[in-house]
């Protein structure tokens, strides 16, 4: 409860301040890196109070997390014997790290896009591609169509609901991921079967 109170404390200034796309940018950064709130709890508030930077809000959000995207991958690439394993060992366990670095080696671009739109800790996602030294440029791909896809739909919804779109994305949030999701799977089946 005092984390949500704190959340519209934070968006309320975050709208009238004049590093309002500097915040953006930075909270995306942090979410994708470090800390394990959804940025969609300030940015749809945000992007209704300043539809006059509506599509903005989207590509620096998107922007931000792009470059934590590339922190996340070069801790993963050059200090995961480091700090790597602390990262595994505190925020998920030994199993999900393993399965996930064996999906990036076996299917990595399709694996980075579907963690990328789900509500999944993108970290993990970072760290092994990283650590399987996965091609960056196919990383950063994915991760710029998944969380485009992501920040740009809120953008969407925002722009044809106004101020109905808080309520239909807490409503139908978990509908649109799992469709989503659904896409970039069946797309990812569709291109394995193509090449098979």
């Amino acid at each position: 409860m005092a984390l949500g109170k704190s959340l519209k404390k934070k968006t309320k200034q975050l709208v009238d301040s004049k590093h309002m796309l500097t915040g953006i940018t930075l909270a995306s950064f942090l979410e994708s890196t470090i800390v394990p709130i959804p940025l969609e709890a300030v940015m749809v508030p945000l992007m209704q109070a300043r539809r006059d930077k509506l599509w903005l809000i989207a590509l620096m959000a998107t922007l931000g997390c792009v470059v934590g995207a590339l922190f996340g991958y070069a801790m993963g690439y050059y200090l995961f014997d480091l700090l790597g394993q602390w990262v595994v060992d505190t925020f998920f366990s030994q199993q999900q790290f393993d399965n996930v670095k064996q999906q990036m080696q076996n299917q990595g671009f399709w694996f980075v896009m579907t963690l990328g739109i789900a509500p999944i800790p993108f970290q993990v996602a970072m760290l092994a591609a990283g650590a399987t030294k996965f091609s960056l440029a196919l990383f950063l791909l994915a991760t710029v169509i998944a969380r485009a896809l992501r920040y740009f739909g809120l953008a969407a919804v925002v722009y044809f609901a106004g101020n109905k779109a808080e309520q239909l994305i807490k409503k139908y949030k978990y509908a649109a991921i799992a469709i989503l999701t659904i896409l970039v799977v069946g797309t990812w089946y569709a291109v394995n079967i193509l090449k098979g």
